[in-house]
């Protein structure tokens, strides 16, 4: 991997990773972001066909603490981390950035969009794998625009709209303005 890393001209994201050793090794081997998830997303059925799942909450916070050993392992290389599944609402941001993550992939949030090329239907990645497939199709509905759903206005209060004013809410009921900073606010844990 590393040397297809290198041969590349442009910057390259790998993932599927949960713990601190699998991102060393990718950050090691050159990776410029890292993906952080594995069975969470909304159309993943992995943790149902393979009964592995890893918390996002858990494994972001593995992998950015990795990411502080690599910087001072690799004299201040920096490498993104991005979680990737279980980010449906806007809370799952704001908890994924305060936990380390520097952005988030969405599936589910984007696909309520009416503009959406599968009309309220989303589908995992691997849902096309012939031998193993593990995803399926989610009817997760329409809630409104594209636009409404990142940048609001929002008419749900379950968090499936406005996101960015949700994040922004969230980093400044905490005492932050910017996503740096944020991604240091003191995580509690708490059983609801």
């Amino acid at each position: 991997m590393k040397k297809f890393i290198y041969e590349l001209d442009v910057p390259v994201i790998v993932g599927g990773v949960a713990t601190a050793t699998g991102a060393l090794h990718l950050m090691r081997a050159g990776a410029a972001g890292v993906l952080v998830g594995f069975g969470g997303g909304a159309a993943h059925t992995t943790r149902k066909v393979l009964g592995i799942e890893v918390p996002m909450a858990s494994a972001v916070a593995e992998v950015a603490a990795a990411r502080r050993e690599y910087l001072d392992e690799s004299g201040g290389r920096y490498v993104h981390v991005i979680a990737d599944g279980s980010v449906g609402r806007s809370g799952d941001i704001a908890k994924a950035i305060a936990c380390g993550a520097d952005a988030v992939m969405m599936g589910s949030p984007l696909a309520k969009a009416v503009e959406a090329p599968g009309l309220g239907w989303h589908w995992g990645s691997e849902a096309h794998h012939q031998e193993l497939p593990r995803g399926e199709r989610v009817n997760v509905g329409t809630v409104g625009s594209i636009e409404e759903i990142l940048l609001g206005p929002s008419h749900t209060s379950d968090g499936s709209m406005n996101l960015f004013g949700a994040l922004r809410r969230a980093m400044a009921t905490s005492g932050y303005s910017d996503v740096k900073a944020f991604q240091r606010v003191e995580v509690i844990i708490h059983g609801a």
